[in-house]
């Protein structure tokens, strides 16, 4: 009998896993994880009632996320319509925690919005240009946003606090951070919270996201923040003490225009640090889950992002470390040295002098 190859096997996997991610996206979006997570295990029925939707729908995604082994499902006595289906733990804080490190629902979100763009991808792939953040839209800003969010609350404060020299800097009273690249501003308000005296100042290209920093820290009230709407080439507010770059300078179609202009606005002594993805030094075939997800994400939105303006280099998500000492080189930096920080996700911390 006739067996399968592997690869076809992958293949037809792949394909499902990408079903069940996009329905991940419609239970995100529709707010029925939250609901789940909020009320217990619901009947479809009731599901659909309490988020205004239709109850058929509502069935089927909840007979399916419990195929996928998303959601809980007792049997309901043996009637259809009576089973009910629920959240786990593990599924709360995947799917619904934003204090959770986790917390992959807005994962899901970011690979969407590529999805939704595949025409204008593959126009781009076959012309030239690109796809740019604003085309990609709300669901690449939430998504981006919403998964670092945990990460920059929960875990940078303590991890730059062990670092005693940015601790120092970081810390003396009338310091002033820049957060270069700061989208929804999570960063930026983290660094405020942990280091009340100083002022910090978020700066990004993209206007509807500086809009939403401003919402966000003023919802918090969150005090010694600003954001400013600037290209990067045109750092504001300086001079700076110390200057973040947090998973940005990939994206950058112009990144050693935009670390020259960062290296100007720095205070005497004063240093950069960039947070930017671990990848690999160079390429292994086959890699393993993390540089795969980065070579996704390269593939379907970060290059094809910086691609979208003129003359841009285009690095793409897979920026390994010879990139970023070449550019920090070019902008006239003399050194660049890891940041003893090791448990921060899929991210490494380097810091320019």
């Amino acid at each position: 009998m006739e067996t399968t190859p592997p690869l076809a096997d992958r293949v037809f996997e792949t394909g499902v896993a990408m079903m069940e991610g996009l329905a991940v996206y419609l239970g995100d979006r529709l707010g029925w994880y939250r609901e789940l997570a909020a009320a217990g295990p619901l009947t479809p029925a009731a599901l659909a009632d309490r988020t205004h939707t239709q109850v058929r729908y509502a069935r089927e995604w909840c007979e399916q996320q419990a195929a996928a082994g998303f959601l809980t499902c007792d049997d309901g006595g043996g009637q259809d319509g009576d089973r009910r289906f629920g959240l786990d733990a593990e599924g709360v804080a995947v799917f619904t925690d934003t204090s959770s490190t986790d917390f992959l629902a807005p994962f899901i979100r970011l690979v969407a919005a590529s999805a939704i763009q595949l025409p204008a991808l593959v126009d781009a792939y076959r012309q030239g240009g690109g796809v740019s953040w604003d085309q990609l839209g709300d669901d690449a800003r939430d998504g981006q946003a919403d998964m670092n969010r945990p990460w920059f609350e929960q875990v940078l404060p303590g991890e730059l606090a062990g670092v005693p020299h940015l601790h120092a800097a970081l810390g003396r009273p009338g310091a002033a951070i820049a957060d270069i690249g700061c989208g929804y501003g999570w960063s930026t308000i983290a660094l405020a919270r942990a280091y009340p005296e100083t002022r910090v100042v978020g700066i990004d290209i993209d206007g509807p996201s500086v809009e939403r920093a401003r919402a966000i820290a003023a919802e918090a009230g969150v005090e010694g923040v600003e954001f400013v709407h600037s290209a990067g080439e045109d750092v504001e507010g300086g001079p700076y003490d110390v200057a973040f770059l947090f998973e940005c300078l990939h994206d950058m179609p112009h990144p050693v225009d935009v670390l020259t202009a960062v290296r100007a606005s720095l205070a005497d002594g004063g240093t950069v640090v960039v947070m930017d993805e671990a990848a690999d030094d160079e390429l292994a075939v086959p890699a393993d889950l993390i540089q795969r997800m980065l070579y996704g994400f390269s593939t379907l939105c970060c290059l094809p992002d910086s691609l979208s303006h003129p003359g841009s280099v285009g690095t793409g998500t897979v920026i390994r470390r010879e990139t970023v000492e070449r550019y920090a080189h070019d902008a006239g930096f003399t050194g660049v040295t890891d940041v003893p920080i090791e448990n921060f996700g899929f991210w490494r911390f380097y810091e320019l002098r």
